[in-house]
């Protein structure tokens, strides 16, 4: 019996079977009951009846048999009986069958052996539709879609027209604009714009590109819309965070009686989210349970994720533990809101917890996990959690990766973390920033920046990242001219304007001493925000600029911003540092009872220290005795220097008393102690504090600075001579002191000679 073409493509449906007998009623009885199992996705049970119609002599496997067999196979991921099933398929003459032979080709191509499709396919002496359609299938589930494109072109070459079934097969898998615009037209050219399915993919695509307006043209035209082509257009615009959009869009379907469903509440979650409103996740949240969606896992997910990002921890904890139906993509997003809001240790909890439900964690799981460790900077749980994606021979992919270089380059290894990254096959723009950060971080100025011109000879385009990790470095080493010449290549690259590089660029020129410079850059930020605020009050605060300091904090206020604990701080510290006490103190006090800010740690130090310095001593203790609810062993420092500055022998000996049943472990605060007990002549004391330093087994670290030359670092410690160029130093330094005294002896006998004049 010759192969009969198909006439209907819209479905496809199987051709007659390829048999040389007619098939047995009972045959055509047991394929009923396989393919309405089949149909119901009880393929065990499809499996169990077709060894039982093996068994039978009754029963012979035909041509409507296998496909029904092939598709359990692959839902089970069988590969090995499927196999089998081709060697049978082969030997009962059925190879030719085109409907079989595109249940073939789908089974490898579930099972990523593309090779083999292809062969089955061209084995076939006469191509239908129906295996088109699988091949184009395969290669385009496999990302291949330049392959994919070549075989639809010559599909069209054969004179075969695709279904819309061929062309969603295709549509799915793409991901360039201009692919989409080819199957757009060919969407038109063969008249499927009234499939509803094909036309909610075009929507659902042109979101994933990016190209809302295109999708919301795409949606207007529809002449009959469903759910999923709502929900297809609000997630366009709540992947983009077009908030506006999403709420009219909602309010419209409930005018035009269209229900929303877990769908649609979870994308109107996702869009509240990264709006960042917490009342508005509230009204969204009060219409999911009113609804009845809350215990969706779909929507249970998007609601954690946006409590996470509005920071919100014990209202997304709730939701989690409320729900009962929990996947990997619920406990993962679980596990990320509580590493993004600083609960790393909880994190690490929670990640026990879902290994004893058994639910298996993915790769991005494992990146939140290293993450979590490396925010609590802990190599011991990182390196573990590493061990642990290596026994259970988990796939390192690139967020993976990624993961991994931060932590090690946050933990200080920075050896690991570039080993990761020479290994990685694949980087993307995280990758090149995470070991670009890591060297600079660690004070590699050099390395970081040879990375940097690595990455652009790689083709790899620099973002506001990259450049504000390396701005970082230039600022707390003081690398002056390679700041300037990162400030130039962000003119050059046309990154601005962008806030946190101006601020990173103020910051940096405040640092290496160029307050001018500082200021130009803060003046030229279209906008500004607290902590660009905050970075140029500092800067002028630590150069001995109080009064402008001060001056730019009048500026703020007129402009009408509201000041926060950061720009208080800033403030408290400029107010210490130029000897404005009253000044500080009044803004402590308006920080408290104007702004209602509960002062911090930090704060409270600031105070303490301004009292300090203006010789107020008693007056810091006394605050320190009111204020802090437990001791402080780096505030009770700052007191005793001061007692010891300022000759506060009885307040001194309080103080190193405090200090002394705190019992630090900082080996600088024993020498601290030694030295005040020395001032005040306690030389039991003073033996005392360096006995329990040493029975502790701790070692002060000697007195060090360093100087930036070309990038690199060289540091010099107090009374060691192990730098390889010591005695050109040394020799350098000596005749710098005596050219210096020379000097001065110069101008002392011209300002000698010019008074025996005036005599």
């Amino acid at each position: 019996m010759n192969t009969l073409k198909l006439t209907s493509i819209h479905p496809p449906r199987p051709p007659p079977p390829r048999v040389s007998a007619v098939a047995t009623a009972a045959t055509k009885s047991v394929n009923a009951t396989i393919t309405r199992f089949s149909g119901q996705s009880f393929h065990r049970e499809v499996l169990l009846i077709f060894t039982s119609m093996l068994k039978s002599p009754s029963t012979t496997p035909d041509a409507f048999t296998y496909p029904s067999v092939l598709k359990a196979c692959t839902s089970l991921s069988l590969f090995p009986l499927g196999l089998s099933l081709h060697q049978q398929i082969i030997i009962n003459g059925f190879s030719l069958d085109p409907y079989i032979s595109s249940s073939l080709i789908n089974f490898y191509a579930k099972f990523q052996n593309i090779d083999y499709a292809q062969k089955v396919f061209d084995m076939m002496p006469e191509r239908n539709i129906v295996p088109w359609t699988a091949i184009l299938w395969c290669y385009s589930h496999a990302g291949d879609m330049r392959k994919a494109f070549f075989l639809y072109n010559s599909m069209q070459h054969e004179g075969i027209s695709p279904s819309w079934v061929t062309i969603l097969n295709m549509l799915s898998r793409v991901s360039e604009s201009a692919q989409v615009d080819v199957l757009h037209a060919c969407i038109f050219k063969h008249g499927y714009m009234c499939e509803v399915n094909l036309m909610n993919c075009l929507l659902s695509v042109y979101a994933k590109c990016g190209r809302e307006k295109d999708a919301r043209e795409l949606f207007e035209l529809l002449n009959e819309k469903d759910i999923v082509s709502w929900n297809s257009l609000i997630n366009a615009y709540a992947v983009v965070g077009n908030l506006t959009e999403v709420l009219k869009l909602f309010s419209r379907m409930r005018v035009e009686n269209i229900e929303p469903d877990h769908q649609t509440f979870g994308s109107l979650a996702s869009a509240v989210a990264r709006e960042g409103s917490l009342e508005l996740g509230r009204i969204t949240h009060g219409q999911i349970l009113t609804s009845g969606f809350e215990l969706d896992k779909h929507v249970g997910t998007s609601l954690v994720a946006l409590y996470s990002r509005c920071r919100n921890v014990d209202d997304a904890l709730q939701i989690f533990e409320r729900a009962a139906d929990k996947d990997t993509v619920f406990w993962t997003t679980m596990i990320s809101g509580l590493a993004q809001n600083d609960c790393a240790d909880k994190a690490l909890r929670m990640f026990q917890k879902m290994l004893i439900s058994g639910v298996p964690p993915s790769a991005a799981t494992m990146a939140c996990l290293l993450a979590a460790c490396a925010q609590l900077g802990s190599i011991k749980l990182g390196k573990s959690v590493h061990c642990y994606m290596l026994r259970q021979q988990m796939a390192l992919d690139i967020l993976s990766q990624n993961s991994l270089i931060s932590l090690y380059a946050k933990c200080g290894l920075l050896e690991q973390s570039s080993a990761i990254f020479s290994m990685m096959t694949e980087r993307d723009i995280v990758s090149w920033n995470a070991i670009v950060a890591g060297y600079a971080q660690n004070g590699y100025l050099s390395k970081a920046l040879y990375l940097f011109h690595e990455m652009r000879a790689a083709n790899q385009r620099p973002d506001s990242v990259t450049v504000i990790s390396l701005l970082q470095a230039c600022a707390s080493l003081g690398a002056y001219h390679q700041g300037k010449w990162m400030h130039n290549y962000v003119i050059r690259s046309c990154l601005g304007p962008c806030i946190k590089i101006g601020t990173s660029l103020v910051d940096m020129y405040a640092k290496c001493g160029d307050l001018n410079s500082a200021r130009k850059c803060f003046e030229r930020m279209p906008e500004h925000d607290n902590v660009s605020w905050s970075t140029i009050i500092s800067g002028y605060g630590s150069h001995g600029k109080g009064e402008t300091a001060l001056d730019m904090y009048s500026e703020f206020l007129q402009k009408g911003l509201t000041p926060n604990e950061v720009i208080f701080l800033s403030l408290l510290y400029t107010c210490s540092h130029n000897g404005l006490v009253d000044k500080g103190l009044d803004l402590f006090e308006s920080m408290k009872n104007d702004y209602k800010i509960e002062p911090n740690i930090e704060h409270l130090a600031c105070v303490v220290d301004l009292l300090c310095r203006a010789g107020r001593v008693q007056d810091a203790y006394d605050f320190y005795r009111k204020m802090f609810t437990e001791p402080m062993i780096d505030v009770l420092g700052i007191l005793l220097d001061a007692c010891r500055n300022n000759g506060q022998e009885a307040l001194g000996y309080i103080i190193a008393q405090e200090i002394t049943e705190v019992e630090p472990v900082d080996a600088g605060k024993y020498v601290q102690l030694a030295h005040s007990f020395a001032s005040m002549a306690k030389w039991d004391g003073v033996g005392e504090a360096w006995g329990q330093m040493r029975s502790l087994g701790l070692k002060k670290l000697p007195g060090w600075s360093f100087i930036e030359m070309h990038g690199m670092i060289t540091p010099f410690f107090t009374r060691h001579n192990s730098h390889p160029q010591d005695a050109d130093i040394v020799s350098v330094l000596r005749n710098l002191t005596n050219d210096t005294k020379e000097l001065v002896f110069i101008a002392e006998d011209e300002y000698l000679s010019f008074d025996s004049d005036v005599l």
